[in-house]
């Protein structure tokens, strides 16, 4: 009880110390360490400018290397589908099998894998018949026709075949072909590649290298606490200074539930088209004539309410085991580690050996208990290698609808978490058997408002998800949202959060609230990404940088971004609580932090956290096979007599109130 009491002190002394500011801040010439030079600074070119190409070079160069890799796994994923149904002819029997079976299979294939787009199951010689599906050839551009028959002479001579990249419907595109495993002729067909566009689009948006989201129906609020500023976002680079909400709603929390009378006359006072009670007290309303300015000062002129506050929009920020291993039981222990036969793992998932993930897989590899809630843009909920992975969940958004995916974001960041392990096919997850609660809040456009946030971060508490992801964010402090997470913190839920892609050091939310684990991003050089926010609120690091992972239309995707390293983390938590079941979202959290490896300045600093996450460490200390290093501050360890679990929120705001007087004091 003491140390809260202490807590209260320093929060006033902090106050104190804030209002006294102007008589102890240095002369306003002194610059924080952060802040990026004016972009008025003297000269040809100032450093400012320099900067901001430079990122933006870096960004694109990002973008352009996600949408190559994602071609390659395109092409190798095709590929491999291809084989497996030249295969699965050849186990047939003796007999060949008819024209009418081998149509049966391939139209399977083409439902199943909706960018092939026409296939042809081609016999030895010239003249013989052949099984076709899909689309004319004559539909096809003279280049794709050209690569189409190069194929098919390739296979009547045993050969594979791949084309170069061809245009396919105003897109990109190519002709692969496979011969057949016993006796002649073999497989050839079209392959829409669009997803490398999607991407391209998905990234630009992503990285904020483009306006987003679209300023018709949302305007942009400059970030000063207490401000309304409209501002204007004419390019990518001012998104990292903006937050989004909509134009005509408000959010209020007010003293007690409205009756239905107080809540009809509202409806005409302030001609509201739109009047939805969350819960507590807490509302939505949307005006047809009244902005978000008018309806704020209106509600705290005439209600004196807890908050009210912009409705504010948050953004992406992106079967049994097979093949190798002798099929084990989920709690069987594991003598070697782990080299999954899934397709695209060994050549492109560079992230799970990044973070000792094969060794951690001696310990655990997660239980079928232990769910993870993506709060995202919705899972593919068929896609073949997230085939039993995921458990029941809802869409915010259109709740008469499944949480089906229509952007790709969602999709991938559970892919991330759990596909499915050494199944060969595409790719691996972190875990073998945590399941995902797919929760759509974000809608076709990425975006998602306060409210289906809040919503779905509720839901997914109150229906059992032990951790919830939010691959989201903006640089709006929202109330509302941060009940929301508060709830479920005190449900025992760990929350993780992307810090966000604009490599700036303002702080992110929701991952910036004490109750959440920040996440940064680090690539392959174990630097960190040049798109990624830093930060003293930033707890660790993971891996964000050209991901591979599942996207929409069963195929994959390699991304990046802090919505790409926020599921390592979520995945691990999950191990971990695995590994452990009476860990306290808080002692998961202090767990994360202290077996983290420290990259860049020693200890915690702005750039990492605490350091790259340790799946093979984090998923000892939680099992007890590995004492996890002592906190350097013993005070913050445990407080039984008040909660029973470590007090690591509170360690948490004193971490930052001190840093926050380290910045005012400008030490």
């Amino acid at each position: 009880m003491r140390r809260r009491y202490a807590i209260i002190g320093l929060l006033f002394t902090v106050a104190v110390a804030v209002l006294a500011v102007p008589l102890v801040v240095p002369h306003p010439g002194g610059q924080h360490r952060a802040s990026p030079p004016s972009p008025s600074a003297s000269g040809p070119e100032s450093r400012y400018e320099a900067a901001a190409k430079e990122e933006h070079a870096q960004k694109l160069g990002t973008v352009k290397r996600d949408m190559e890799t994602t071609g390659m796994l395109c092409r190798i994923e095709c590929s491999s589908d291809m084989r497996k149904l030249a295969a699965a002819a050849a186990k047939s029997g003796s007999r060949p099998l008819s024209d009418a079976r081998k149509r049966a299979l391939m139209n399977d294939m083409l439902s199943a894998n909706p960018h092939f787009e026409a296939m042809v199951w081609t016999s030895g010689s010239a003249g013989s018949s052949d099984a076709a599906v899909g689309d004319k050839l004559a539909r096809y551009d003279r280049k794709v026709q050209k690569a189409w028959q190069e194929g098919v002479s390739a296979v009547r001579q045993g050969r594979s075949y791949e084309s170069a990249a061809l245009p396919v419907h105003g897109d990109s595109g190519y002709v692969l072909a496979v011969p057949a495993r016993r006796g002649s002729g073999g497989l050839v067909a079209v392959i829409h590649a669009d997803a490398v566009d999607e991407v391209g689009k998905h990234q630009r948006r992503n990285l904020r290298l483009v306006p987003y989201p679209d300023n018709g129906r949302f305007r942009t609020q400059a970030t000063e606490p207490g401000r309304l500023k409209d501002k204007q976002v004419s390019s990518g680079d001012a998104n990292g200074n903006a937050s989004h909400y909509a134009v005509n709603e408000v959010v209020v929390k007010l003293r007690r539930q409205l009756a239905s009378r107080e809540l009809l006359q509202l409806r005409k006072t302030l001609d509201l088209s739109v009047a939805r009670e969350h819960r507590r007290q807490t509302y939505v309303f949307r005006s047809k004539t009244l902005q978000t300015a008018q309806l704020i000062d209106y509600f705290k002129k005439h209600w004196n309410p807890v908050f009210a506050e912009p409705h504010y929009l948050y953004l992406t920020n992106d079967g049994k085991p097979a093949g190798l291993m002798t099929a084990l039981g989920a709690d069987s222990p594991l003598q070697t580690d782990i080299v999954p036969n899934d397709t695209l793992y060994g050549q492109y998932q560079w992230n799970l050996p990044e973070i000792a993930t094969e060794r951690g897989w001696n310990v655990t590899r997660g239980k079928q208990d232990i769910v993870v809630a993506v709060v995202d843009t919705g899972v593919q909920l068929d896609h073949p290698d997230l085939k039993g992975r995921l458990v029941k969940g809802t869409n915010i958004v259109d709740p008469s609808a499944q949480p089906e995916d229509d952007v790709g974001h969602g999709t991938h960041v559970a892919g991330i978490i759990a596909a499915e392990v050494n199944n060969n096919e595409g790719v691996a997850g972190m875990t073998w058997y945590t399941k995902v609660m797919p929760v759509k809040a974000l809608d076709n456009s990425g975006a998602g408002t306060t409210y289906s946030v809040a919503e779905g971060i509720i839901w997914a508490a109150d229906h059992g998800a032990n951790v919830i992801n939010l691959s989201l964010g903006n640089y709006a402090e929202a109330q509302f949202l941060h009940d929301a997470i508060k709830y479920a913190h005190d449900k025992g839920v760990l929350v993780v959060a992307a810090s966000g892609n604009d490599n700036t050091d303002r702080p992110g939310y929701p991952a910036a609230y004490p109750e959440v684990v920040a996440v940064g991003a680090t690539g392959s050089d174990e630097l960190r990404a040049p798109y990624s926010n830093y930060g003293d609120y930033i707890d660790v690091a993971a891996p964000g940088t050209s991901i591979a992972s599942t996207y929409p239309g069963s195929r994959y995707a390699a991304l990046s971004g802090t919505s790409m390293a926020t599921p390592h983390v979520s995945a691990l938590a999950s191990l971990m609580l695995a590994a452990n079941g009476s860990l306290t979202n808080d002692r998961v959290a202090d767990l994360l932090g202290k077996t983290a490896r420290d990259l860049g300045a020693a200890g915690k600093d702005a750039e990492f956290g605490y350091g790259q996450i340790d799946v093979s460490a984090a998923v000892e200390a939680a099992a007890g096979k590995k004492a996890a290093p002592a906190a350097p501050d013993q005070s913050a360890q445990t407080d039984v007599q008040n909660t029973g679990r470590p007090d690591v929120v509170e360690q948490r705001l004193l971490e930052r109130l001190q840093n926050l007087l380290s910045g005012l004091l400008g030490r």
